[in-house]
């Protein structure tokens, strides 16, 4: 297991493998959204109790990825991978089995421990695979398993699931997972993850780089944005059969709509935020809190209904993707890692903790008031991100004025101060 030699062949089957994976672990942690409905009336639970099954999934990821990463960090990562999976497929098997919705409880924590650390995994595995100047083209491959998962996966597993049943859905993903195992020992290639601490750095605390407060600002705004979208989002199956009053077997096509759409604006995420992230977020927040606002004041409208789910899926499909190049924006090398765990972890808490207020509120004010809340969210984070921004202008305006009363060559520890700015 050495490192990845400059010329070697791009490694696309490995990639590929990764992204499958991906694609299959993604679709399983939010299956219970399109199946919502079923799963409830099979257990004779309410549909919020369905939905805290998102949050205990997504809360036992948070809690546990870092800590399992830690007590596993000797392991080869290929093998840890093998073996993840492994107990990924056993909890969509108790899934597909339990007899009632407390077993279902303790096979979605299952399935959140192993999925939390396959991400500890996976999220650093196509970094080994590739040099270092093919690592964005790497992540790029595997970040398309997570796409495609809400383009396909969801509604194509909802579809099954309401044409099969929902235990027949799980009983699918872990048959999947199991044939994702073997494709990983066949053709994804072991890495030394080891990192050398001969680098002649001085090691210093992430709370002493100066970075590090944007960094937890960028998670903090992952935090308000996701826990609003999946306040309304957990509960999008609902919505659509009881208040939309489209046909339950019309769930599907409904999320792969929203799905093909989200795609559509990851590509305009990867055109648009290139040139102008800060721009292409706000146009983007404001086109979720415009389309989810249209939701709850016209629901009995079915051509407004389609488009306005088409245009949240467009706006919000490019919001990760560019709160995840703010980080990079953000972030000095020494802390990138850290803020890449830490954006995880928040991901994590928002999905958890909007399914979980979305449960509440659907108990005590019913389905009209989520998309409403969403849209009273998403402005609220407008704002924050409004004065985070003045802030920084302001930062950028102070350090420019000092350069200016500096020598005309910088400061000899820190060389020419660049006086440039640019919409990151």
């Amino acid at each position: 297991m050495t490192a990845p030699h400059p010329d070697r062949p791009f490694p696309w089957i490995g990639l590929l493998t990764l992204a499958v994976a991906i694609f299959v672990l993604v679709t399983s942690e939010f299956l219970p959204t399109g199946l919502l409905p079923d799963m409830a009336r099979d257990l004779e639970v309410s549909q919020s109790q369905i939905g805290l099954l998102v949050t205990i999934f997504a809360a036992t990821v948070a809690l546990t990825t870092a800590p399992l990463a830690a007590l596993t960090h000797r392991y080869s990562r290929k093998w840890l991978l093998i073996g993840v999976l492994g107990v990924f497929a056993l909890a969509n098997v108790l899934a597909a089995i339990a007899p009632s919705y407390e077993l279902l409880v303790g096979a979605r924590v299952l399935g959140g421990l192993a999925h939390g650390l396959f991400w500890a995994i996976a999220g650093a595995y196509a970094g080994h695979l590739v040099p270092r100047h093919q690592i964005a083209r790497a992540v790029a491959v595997t970040s398309a398993g997570g796409t495609t998962a809400f383009v396909l996966g969801v509604p194509v597993g909802t579809a099954i699931g309401q044409a099969l049943g929902w235990r027949s859905a799980f009983g699918i993903i872990a048959a999947s997972v199991v044939l994702l195992a073997f494709l990983v020992l066949r053709f994804l290639p072991a890495v030394d993850h080891r990192v050398s601490l001969a680098t002649g750095e001085i090691p210093v605390p992430a709370r002493r780089d100066p970075t590090f407060p944007g960094v937890l600002l960028v998670c903090l705004l992952v935090i308000i944005i996701v826990m609003g979208h999946n306040i309304f989002y957990t509960y999008i199956a609902p919505f659509i059969i009881d208040e939309a009053g489209f046909p339950r077997d019309s769930v599907s096509i409904m999320l792969f709509l929203y799905g093909g759409a989200g795609a559509i604006g990851l590509v305009l995420a990867g055109v648009v935020g290139s040139r102008f992230p800060r721009a292409g977020l706000y146009g983007m927040l404001a086109g979720v809190a415009l389309s989810v606002a249209v939701l709850a004041a016209a629901p009995g409208i079915p051509v407004i209904v389609v488009v306005a789910i088409v245009v949240w899926g467009v706006a919000f499909g490019g919001i990760p993707a560019l709160l995840q190049t703010r980080l990079l924006h953000v972030a000095s090398p020494r802390v990138r890692d850290l803020g890449a765990a830490l954006l995880t972890t928040s991901f994590n808490i928002a999905i958890g903790g909007g399914a979980l207020i979305g449960g509440l509120l659907l108990d005590s004010a019913g389905l009209l008031v989520l998309p409403v809340v969403e849209a009273v969210v998403i402005v609220l984070a407008i704002l924050v991100l409004v004065v985070v921004d003045a802030r920084s202008r302001r930062d950028r305006a102070a350090r420019r004025a000092e350069a200016r009363r500096e020598p005309e060559f910088g400061s000899p520890l820190t060389g020419p101060i660049p006086t440039t700015d640019r919409d990151g």
